[in-house]
């Protein structure tokens, strides 16, 4: 929500310093994004005199101007002077009050106002249109001022353009401050200021009634619980006034002509989108009457909006039509080509309508299709609104557009509203809060939101204003109570609890624990959106058995966000491909979050929590003495391997992966992880097909953690060894083993094997040659320790432990000694 300052000053007082209402925002819930000074693209650009008009000595068509700016009126050297300046402009004469470009201007376009030379003259400036200042879309020459117009006075101030504009981020919670008049009760009650608001009125009703001109009729009121319409006569397009154009352009629109700026003005002050009918497009039906009906749209029916865009409309749209047949608009979202207000306009149809939030909001975002009015419905207008913002239009029309008000306003009321009323408690209001608040200071505030309050007794009776749906119970009184009192003044206190104390909880502490490891190993933390496209897992080609059903959302807030994610996969994939867009090339991330499993059985979808990574590009940063190193599939068993070492996860295997039931990896280059048999999760490089449906041309290692498997598996203590101090012996054997033999296996049975003298073992080679070993064979090469924990070992100790590791292996694996 923009938000003039100067707009603003007009409906109630401001601090001086506009820095002052942001800080009062921020405290009270508003978040400020911006704060903006307008005219400052105008700067070095005045209002002039024409001192004299002479013809350029070298041209038929140019003027040779001395132009009188006031106090500015120097020369090069700095000696008080007119400005000289050519001119090919043909309306103006000598006297005239005009705007001037001065030396150091940057005009809209990208035009800098420099000393030149035209035809063999100097030049000091320019003398300006208002469509070159970038104020009318159009103009006929320079811009004449009125002749009492001062001389040297800064554009911007004469305009009024400069102005404060602040750029408030409203919460769906808060409809009443997508509104002027909204923001100016919320400053009302933080700063404790009256609100005025001075609204034009008409001033002569003529012609007939506007009943005897239109009907409305509402054929299903949830859709539509109110319809209010006024007709206007004779209107004359044409500019705006210059104050209504600055306001307009001020909440952020484009000002097109005075009726359009007219119902835009009004939806930015009352916060009531209004939309105008050319009258005379509307079919007179046999009872001389305008026939409007208001009704759900059929399946597969068509429109053509003002974007000039043919939509395909489905039933749970609602449409504006004429007699119930050609829709005219569609409701609360865009009005329709075909009815669109012209120059060649003469008598508008205006519509102040409440449409229901949730119809609204889906049509939006079911055809894409996001405007000003459709926000403020899809977040609820006040529904005793329509009359009063129809009356301000009509006002207008009739002073901006030399209008003819017909008399009444046609008022179709399908679900009278009533007012909500709820109980509040002084006393809960400061046990909830933990703050002296007072009755008085209570009454204040909630009276200077618009509440009615009744204090005779206790508890407190408030009625709720009807532009605050968000009130309905007693917990958003007492927020709305503490906001404005300041939740910074509330003491900081222990809680009251006896016997206990702060701390995280085991599981809190071990989950802290898996995010410094994983940031330790190099990966930085994301988190992406819990809502997913229901194609993710289709276009990761991840089968979705064990995953549940799909968590729909009822609302999305877009179109490919509409069900609860059941992978973490898909979200980290497309931050790898964001990355890569913007030229990132090394990608490494984890998240710790939940995925939502839906059952038919039962009423809450499992919420279970994972640990998930990708990598991408190289592990390091190119160096004079490493070259760096394209992560694979070990990089990421490494970080796994490392996570669980710290978890202390004991019995650790990592199985191949079946590749019918795992995919979205690449087989031959994923796995299982298991804890005993459990079954941890999984890890592997993303096949090609699911990465190029995700738009990315580079290989991703992933992982995938069950994090409750992660933390029932993790060990607290485990029992103390002592630092060895005794020497070791290290032996080398490479050993002849059939093809099938995998490392898992191999080093389990030499582990067994070992017996209490192995302390350690390694694999460091595996090599294969079909001419030097035989085809289907390889040699596998370990590094074993031998150590006694009490003696240091003899020679014959050791042979005779080596010897009987060597024939268990033989006996085992059918290996063999390569010499």
């Amino acid at each position: 929500m923009r938000i003039s300052y100067e707009w603003l000053k007009s409906m109630v007082e401001l601090p001086e310093n506009p820095d002052d209402l942001c800080r009062e925002f921020v405290r009270t819930g508003t978040e400020v994004e911006t704060v903006e000074k307008t005219g400052a693209n105008l700067d070095h650009v005045v209002t002039g005199r024409v001192v004299s008009k002479t013809a350029h000595p070298n041209s038929d068509h140019m003027w040779l101007t001395q132009i009188n700016v006031g106090n500015l009126n120097v020369d090069e050297h700095g000696l008080p002077a007119p400005l000289q300046i050519v001119c090919g402009a043909q309306n103006f004469n000598e006297g005239d009050h005009i705007i001037v470009a001065m030396i150091g201007a940057e005009l809209p376009g990208g035009i800098k106002i420099k000393k030149s030379k035209l035809r063999g003259v100097d030049s000091y400036g320019m003398n300006c249109s208002l469509r070159e200042l970038g104020l009318a879309a159009e103009s006929n020459g320079i811009a004449i001022l009125p002749a009492d117009a001062p001389v040297g006075m800064p554009i911007a101030q004469y305009l009024g353009l400069s102005d404060v504009i602040i750029d408030a981020e409203i919460t769906p919670n808060r409809p009443d401050c997508l509104s002027m008049r909204g923001i100016a009760v919320e400053v009302g009650a933080i700063y404790n200021k009256d609100v005025h608001f001075d609204n034009p009125t008409i001033t002569d009703e003529k012609g007939p009634q506007a009943s005897d001109l239109v009907s409305v009729e509402v054929v299903d009121s949830k859709l539509c619980p109110r319809y209010a319409a006024r007709v206007v006569r004779n209107v004359k397009i044409g500019p705006s006034p210059e104050w209504l154009a600055r306001r307009v352009m001020a909440a952020g629109a484009r000002t097109i002509n005075n009726v359009v700026d007219i119902t835009n003005y009004v939806m930015y002050l009352t916060g009531q989108p209004l939309h105008a009918f050319d009258l005379d497009k509307v079919t007179v039906q046999a009872d001389g009457k305008r026939h409007i009906v208001v009704r759900a749209a059929h399946e597969g029916e068509k429109l053509t909006t003002l974007d000039e865009q043919e939509r395909t409309l489905t039933s749970d749209m609602a449409v504006i039509t004429d007699n119930g047949q050609t829709p005219l608009a569609l409701a609360g979202v865009m009005g329709g080509l075909d009815s669109e207000v012209t120059s060649n306009t003469v008598d508008v149809l205006l519509e102040s309508a409440v449409f229901n939030a949730g119809h609204i909001s889906r049509t939006s975002r079911n055809l894409d299709l996001m405007s000003e009015a459709s926000i403020r419905y899809e977040r609820k207008v006040d529904p005793t609104g329509c009359v009063d913002a129809a009356n301000i239009a009509a006002a207008l029309f009739e002073q901006c557009c030399d209008a003819e008000v017909c008399s009444g306003v046609v008022d179709c009321v399908c679900e009278p509203f009533e007012p909500v009323s709820i109980s509040l408690r002084p006393d809960r209001v400061r046990a909830l809060c933990g703050a002296p608040i007072t009755n008085a200071k209570m009454e204040t505030f909630l009276t200077r939101l618009g509440c009615k309050v009744d204090t005779n007794s206790e508890p407190w009776n408030i009625i709720v204003p009807s532009n605050r749906p968000d009130l309905t119970r007693e917990a958003d009184l007492v927020e709305e109570v503490l906001r404005l009192w300041g939740m910074d003044r509330v003491e900081p206190t222990l809680p009251a609890a006896r016997n206990h104390h702060g701390g995280l909880t085991t599981d809190q502490v071990r989950v802290r624990q898996i995010g410094a490891t994983l940031r330790a190993c190099g990966l930085n933390e994301t988190s992406t959106y819990c809502f997913a496209d229901h194609r993710d897992l289709e276009l990761l080609n991840m089968p979705k058995e064990d995953r549940g059903l799909p968590v729909v959302l009822l609302n999305p807030l877009v179109a490919d966000q509409s069900e609860m994610r059941r992978s973490m996969l898909p979200g980290l994939l497309r931050s790898v491909a964001y990355n890569l867009d913007h030229g990132v090339a090394n990608v490494a991330l984890y998240e710790i979050g939940r995925c939502f499993f839906g059952s038919a059985d039962a009423s809450q979808p499992a919420e279970p929590s994972f640990v998930a990574g990708v990598l991408c590009g190289e592990n390091s940063l190119p160096s004079w003495n490493v070259k760096p190193k394209i992560y694979d599939f070990f990089d990421a068993k490494g970080i796994v391997e490392q996570l669980l070492k710290s978890l202390r996860i004991q019995k650790v295997r990592f199985v191949p992966a079946d590749s019918q039931r795992y995919s979205w990896l690449q087989p031959g280059r994923s796995a299982q992880i298991f804890a005993g048999k459990d079954l941890l999760g999984w890890i592997g490089n993303v096949h090609p097909t699911s990465l190029a449906h995700f738009g990315i041309d580079a290989d991703v290692v992933a992982f995938e953690l069950a994090q409750d498997v992660l933390l029932s598996q993790a060990v607290r203590e485990l029992p103390y060894q002592e630092v060895p101090t005794l020497p070791g012996v290290t032996m080398d054997i490479a050993l002849l083993v059939n093809e099938d033999v995998t490392a898992e296996t191999l080093m389990q049975r030499v582990t067994s094997a070992g017996g209490k003298l192995l302390a350690e073992a390694r694999l460091f080679d595996i090599y294969r040659d079909p001419l030097l070993i035989a085809a289907g064979k390889k040699s596998m090469t370990v590094s074993l320790v031998y150590r006694a924990v009490d003696h240091t070992l003899s020679s014959s100790e050791v042979e005779a432990a080596h010897s009987k590791l060597i024939e268990k292996l033989k006996r085992g694996l059918g290996a063999e000694l390569r010499g």
